[in-house]
């Protein structure tokens, strides 16, 4: 038996000879062996895809740079016959317009304000995209509630002459005039109509309604004309609003059964308030006023994007939840707003915001021109919102909120803790896609004399001194970089959010 399985034994007497070395899949050899060239098809598109770059970015870089023309006073440097070869990108045109094409035609002793305003904005917005940065409530508070305000005073100038009462008095009083006033037309369309009687008797309503809100108000307008009589400025005013809205707050808090937080929290704000009206002169005037007519350039297009995008999210959520509402008059009013702005272009909604808006407002009213393209813009950019958070409110699943209200939380502390940031999380692409798409639209503003970044290039080019015939290539070379570059990174951004954030789901 032995000597059978010695004899069926195998030992081999010599080297096992060398094999090939496996085929790399790992690095930029494995990388192109692998993904470029694994397959006739793929050959293929990758010879186009080197084509399509040697004839497109090969030129760009070319025109950008290697042919560009770097220094100069005037047209005369970036002609082929003086700069002795093919010109490319003009680039002293660009430095030439560049105030124009940053600011606008806002005048050139006030720049410093733009300057401090985008300084402002970087340092609070930059703490918040940074995950590790704690603090996030108390900068999330002065980025979205204080800066705007700050910035406003500093970009357009002026003062306060009151506070919080005399704000409230007059949006009210302002409001019962905007009745009386319609009740005095039908009084009036009431003497030459054949339906005169009822449009006297609603009429003679809508106006006693008017007059029974006057008296309603009367003595908070009483307390506004005193303080203005008084001279002290808006230091009264300010007064009596901290009182009011501490106290408030300090009961709604529950008092001094739960501690005194939301007191001292409400006075420590209204003291930085005051330091900031004393810092910046606001009771005496502030700063000198710049019309928004003159503003242009990059300003117009950053204060309407951040204002749209800032403005728009809040919107689309009060909308989105809304639309799944079990009152009928909110869901009705949510699903009408969105279906109507989403049916009506930008270019109407502007052009509606900025021409005809005037003519359904008091006499004595007036919106700034900016401002209401401000709100076309943010009211249109909500409904689409609205749509990108409904989706993501369906895929939460139904067991989420069901789970909470076994726990005993409310419908608000369910939505606002559970429900709406797994909503959030779910349409991160389509909500930063809506963004880029409103920081593109902004130069559609120029249809209603807003000079946004290329409305202030097409003006720069009006300018006889640099007509060139590669100025307007440069021009739009370099406007469509930096609308390429704060595009690229919102969309990188939200790359990083969505990935911190669904961590959860990485296989």
């Amino acid at each position: 038996m032995s000597d059978l399985a010695a004899s069926s034994s195998f030992v081999r007497q010599d080297l096992v000879a060398e094999r090939p070395a496996p085929v790399t899949t790992t690095g930029f050899v494995g990388f192109v062996r692998t993904r470029l060239l694994n397959s006739p098809t793929n050959i293929l598109l990758t010879i186009l895809g080197l084509l399509l770059v040697w004839y497109t970015v090969v030129p760009t870089i070319k025109f950008l740079l290697v042919d560009a023309v770097w220094s100069g006073k005037d047209r005369t440097a970036c002609l082929a016959e003086n700069a002795g070869h093919p010109v490319g990108a003009c680039w002293p045109f660009i430095q030439a317009k560049s105030t124009q094409l940053f600011y606008g035609f806002y005048p050139e002793a006030e720049l410093w304000r733009v300057n401090l305003t985008f300084a402002l904005g970087a340092v609070l917005l930059l703490p918040l995209l940074i995950p590790k940065l704690p603090a996030k409530g108390l900068n999330a508070g002065l980025f979205f509630f204080a800066f705007p305000v700050v910035a406003f005073f500093l970009l357009h100038g002026g003062g306060i002459t009151g506070f919080g009462v005399s704000w409230v008095a007059g949006l009210l009083q302002l409001f019962a005039d905007s009745i009386s006033g319609v009740g005095e037309v039908l009084v009036g369309l009431s003497k030459s109509s054949a339906a005169g009687p009822l449009l006297w008797a609603i009429g003679s309503i809508i106006g006693l309604v008017g007059t029974l809100l006057h008296w309603v108000i009367f003595p908070l307008t009483w307390l506004r004309d005193q303080m203005q009589a008084a001279g002290q400025g808006p230091w009264l005013d300010f007064l009596i609003t901290a009182v009011i809205v501490s106290a408030i707050l300090f009961v709604l808090g529950g008092g001094a059964r739960t501690g005194s937080r939301p007191l001292i929290a409400s006075l420590a704000t209204f003291a930085a308030m005051a330091a900031v009206i004393k810092l910046m002169g606001l009771d005496h005037g502030g700063l000198p006023i710049v019309d928004t007519r003159l503003w242009g350039g990059l300003l117009v297009t950053l204060v309407i994007a951040i204002t749209g995008i800032v403005a728009s999210l809040p919107i689309g959520v009060a909308l989105a939840l809304g639309r799944r509402s079990t009152i009928p008059l909110i869901r009705i009013f949510s699903i009408i707003y969105i279906e109507f702005w989403r049916g009506v272009p930008l270019i109407t909604v502007l052009f509606f915001a900025t021409y005809m808006l005037p003519l359904f407002l008091p006499g004595n009213f007036t919106v700034d021109g900016l401002v209401r393209a401000l709100i076309g813009v943010s009211l249109f950019t909500g409904a689409y919102q609205a749509e990108n958070l409904r989706g993501g409110l369906a895929a939460v699943p139904r067991g989420q909120g069901e789970a909470a209200s076994a726990l005993g939380l409310s419908w608000w502390k369910t939505t606002s803790l559970i429900v709406l940031p797994q909503a959030l999380r779910h349409v991160i692409p389509a909500i930063v896609n809506s963004f880029i798409s409103l920081f593109k639209d902004t130069s559609l503003v120029s249809i209603v004399a807003l000079f946004d970044l290329l409305g202030s290039l097409r003006a720069s080019f009006a300018d006889p001194v640099w007509t060139t015939p590669s100025t307007a290539f440069t021009g739009f070379a370099f406007t469509g970089i930096i609308y390429f570059g704060f595009c690229f990174g919102m969309s990188r951004y939200s790359l990083f959010g969505e990935r911190r954030l669904n961590a959860h789901r990485r296989n």
